[in-house]
């Protein structure tokens, strides 16, 4: 246990499993009271513990990102319990292959609202109580944010939208010692990428090719993404807004 986030207190959007997982345990593992604001109960309830298990603190909120009063009950809930917050990672997503003759205005919505317009809701709710405190906001892009996916026209409309999103939300929360950052991760093992990797025609060369895609030769574990969010909400980064950090394995070098 480290205590760069010590006294601190933190809410992760999809912190029951995935990168967000990694992210609740990260932050914990650093000291702070971890939130996770989730709507998958039972996936919540075993981080929860895991994270109790290793000695850190965290609790489950059940928030809808989608829904503006979710989210605003789930901010007045951490305030009222813990008197602050100090910490916004904003994790919550989704992807699922799409060409654009398939993808109708629904599915594009439904992607949209819950990779980027979750987010605006969540610091639209949040920032009164992060300008109390000069907290950090970490939102989860994508290295699909910066280069492009076959079949993913909306995810990667979604994830550089995270981008420019970081970069505005910056720029107007600078004078409030708010800052705002955002994470570029490339393959991740996560239970996403699992699900995807089974429904393939051959899964164990596609699990392959998804390795290979990175120069290190390996997906990322979910963890070492959480400690990138650690690094941008601790004040190891205090100098740091606006900014995305690449966390790819190489995937970007050529």
């Amino acid at each position: 246990m480290g205590d760069r986030l010590k006294g601190r207190v933190a809410i992760v959007t999809g912190g029951a499993r995935g990168i967000g997982e990694g992210c609740a345990k990260a932050l914990a593992a650093e000291g702070a009271r971890v939130v996770i604001a989730d709507i998958k109960e039972a996936d919540a309830a075993r981080t929860v513990k895991e994270i109790g298990a290793r000695g850190g603190q965290a609790e489950f909120v059940h928030t809808d990102v989608m829904d503006l009063e979710s989210i605003r009950a789930c901010v007045s809930q951490v305030v009222a319990r813990h008197g602050a917050l100090h910490v916004l990672v904003n994790n919550a997503g989704t992807n699922f292959p799409h060409s654009i003759d398939e993808l109708t205005p629904e599915r594009w919505d439904f992607m949209l609202d819950l990779n980027l317009k979750s987010m605006f809701l969540f610091c639209k709710a949040a920032l009164p109580e992060l300008r109390k405190t000069k907290g950090a906001i970490v939102n989860m892009s994508s290295i699909r944010g910066l280069i492009a996916l076959t079949d993913a026209v909306a995810y990667c409309a979604s994830k550089a939208g995270i981008l420019g999103f970081t970069r505005g939300l910056a720029r107007d929360e600078a004078r409030t010692g708010v800052r705002v950052n955002a994470i570029c991760p490339s393959n991740v093992k996560t239970p996403l990428m699992e699900e995807w990797l089974a429904e393939q025609a051959n899964p164990a060369a596609m699990r392959k090719a998804c390795e290979d895609a990175q120069p290190i030769g390996r997906m990322a574990e979910i963890e070492e993404i959480g400690r990138i969010a650690v690094f941008l909400a601790s004040d190891d980064s205090s100098f740091m807004t606006g900014a995305h950090m690449l966390a790819d394995g190489g995937a970007l070098l050529d």
